[in-house]
Parts: C-alpha cells; structure tokens; sequence
C-alpha cells in the first residue's frame, strides 16, 4: 500500500498535478546545503562514543556483491561473514543485510536462516532499470519468492529527467505491491539526476509512491553518496514523517569506504533527522568495503593495536 497520506492525495491525482507539487519544493541552495555538510563532518567524537558508533556503524551495513562473478560460494562466505564480521570477536554485531541479485536470493536466504540478517535483492533491471514494466516486475516476483526480505529498486531515470514523473510514480506502486511484506529500498541513482533540486523531488516523489527506504545510489556510477545529497535526503525523510507521520529510511550507498566516513554520516543522520533513525531499520550504509576499516578501528580501539588489512577477510 503506498503511503501517501491524505494531506497529498491530491498532489499524486494527475501527472500536472504532482508536477506541480514536486516543483512547488523549496530549492535547494546548493553553498548552504554543502557547507552545512561540511560542518558536521568536522564533530569530533570521543572514544566511548566512538566505540558506540563503530558498532553501530557495522550493524547498518547491508554487505553487498553484486557482480557478473557471483557464485553461490561467494554468497555463502559473505552471509558468513555478515553473521560474524570478525571471527576472534564473537562480540563484534552482525551486519543489517546481505544484498546479492534475485538468482543468489535463495542461496543467501538458506545460508542466513536462523540469523536475523536480512536478505536484500536488487531488482527492476538493476543497475540501469532499461526494461518493460513487466520484466522488471517479474524480476521483483522472483526475489520475492526466493524468500527476500528487502528489495532494492531502480527508479527509470530516463523518465524522471525528462519530467513524466507520474509514469516513475506509478511504476514504484507496481513494485511496491509485488513486495509483498518485503520492504522496499527505491534508488534514485542521484549521481545521473544533475540538480540537487532533482534529487529533493526524487525523494518526495519516492515516499509518496509507498518506498520504505529511500537510497542514493547503485554503486555503479561515478557519483555516488556524498553527504550533501544524504543530508538532503534526511530533510526529507524528517519533513515527510513531520507531515505524515510515516518514517521512511535512508540509505547511502557507494563510495563510503573508511570509518571516519560512517561516523561523519551518523553525525549526519542525528543532526538532521535525529535519534529516532540511529538504527538499522532507518539508516543503512550500502559499502561493503567500509566493513573492513571499521572492523580494524573496532580491533584497535579494544586492543590498542592496529592489526592491518591482513586480519580481516577480503570480501
């Protein structure tokens, strides 16, 4: 069901009409949004807080492959690593997620049963979402019933940027209703939608058409998260819910590699949206790679030594 809430019925009624209300959004000053991201990333974090946060951090991963090489193998090493990060640390929490593609749903679902990490499965013609509607629907129904908790959906770009917005309103709907009770993550590729204005429209027009967690990324462009286009994001999630009363997530993915990353995010998400979304059925990191670096940071922290790359698995 989609989650628009009276007070928007009708702004989503006509393809004018939800033209008109997603560009009757403020705009966005760009120097405003960019220097208020650049200074929450400069908080400083104290040791204990820090521990807290690197723990956090690694709870809100959804550990991803998403690759033509994918084997089953490779897919039942990553859930085992998802369900201990750190094979000496039993202490060490288990990740969000795993997220793989619909044909390497079933094997991660049976390798993570009992677990409590959700199965994620990208969908709709990932990465580039250049197919039919009813592919791309077919694509959800199979995910789904390999027994996927999430699925993670690529909005037709092509449409959004030459304005038929009701046409990517309505296909969100088709998706969202194919989930099931899966959750669904809609992607809005935001390194492809140019404008900072068009990325506040793509969030509005997302939570509008039912999305549990709006995302920045795919991970497969040159622009990924960034935190001015995250912090835009949060705005919304925190202006949608202040209207609606729906909480809608957040996740950003791509291009957050290191543990300073995460944790100027999580600065990020308190600041912005606040401690109601500081959990990992509200903000996910879509970085497979940051897990590494916050395992090591979380090692030295607790040992007061930096181990090195070497003790941690390549994923």
């Amino acid at each position: 069901m989609p989650t628009t809430a009276p007070a928007f019925a009708d702004a989503t009624a006509s393809d004018g009409a939800l033209r008109r209300f997603l560009h009757g959004l403020p705009g966005v000053d760009a120097v405003g949004l960019e220097a208020r991201a650049a200074s929450l990333g400069t908080r400083s974090i104290k040791t204990t807080a820090k521990a807290y946060a690197i723990d956090l951090a690694i709870s809100m991963i959804d550990l991803t492959t998403l690759e033509g090489s994918d084997t089953p193998g490779k897919v039942r090493a990553l859930a085992a690593k998802a369900v201990h990060p750190d094979p000496t640390d039993r202490t060490a929490p288990r990740t969000a997620a795993v997220c793989v593609y619909p044909d390497m749903a079933a094997t991660a679902v049976a390798a993570l049963a009992g677990s409590g990490v959700k199965v994620a499965s990208v969908a709709t013609a990932f990465p580039a979402g250049r197919a039919a509607l009813a592919v791309k629907l077919a694509d959800v129904r199979d995910a789904v019933a390999a027994g996927a908790d999430e699925i993670d959906m690529v909005i037709d770009r092509g449409a959004f940027l030459s304005g038929r917005y009701l046409k990517v309103y309505e296909e969100i709907l088709a998706v969202k209703a194919e989930c099931g009770t899966a959750r669904l993550k809609v992607i809005f590729e935001t390194g492809e939608l140019s404008t900072y204005d068009n990325i506040r429209r793509a969030s509005w027009l997302g939570m509008l058409a039912g999305a549990d967690f709006i995302k920045t990324s795919t991970g497969k462009v040159g622009v990924n998260a960034t935190p001015a286009n995250t912090l835009l994001m949060l705005e919304a999630v925190r202006d949608f819910r202040a209207q609606t009363g729906v909480q809608i997530g957040v996740k950003p993915a791509g291009g957050i590699r290191t543990s300073k990353d995460a944790l100027k995010f999580l600065v990020l998400v308190n600041e912005t949206a606040g401690e109601d979304w500081l959990d990992n059925h509200w903000f996910r990191f879509g970085a497979s790679s940051l897990l590494n670096d916050l395992l090591m940071q979380r090692q030295k922290l607790s040992t007061g030594r930096y181990s090195g790359p070497d003790y941690v698995t390549v994923d």
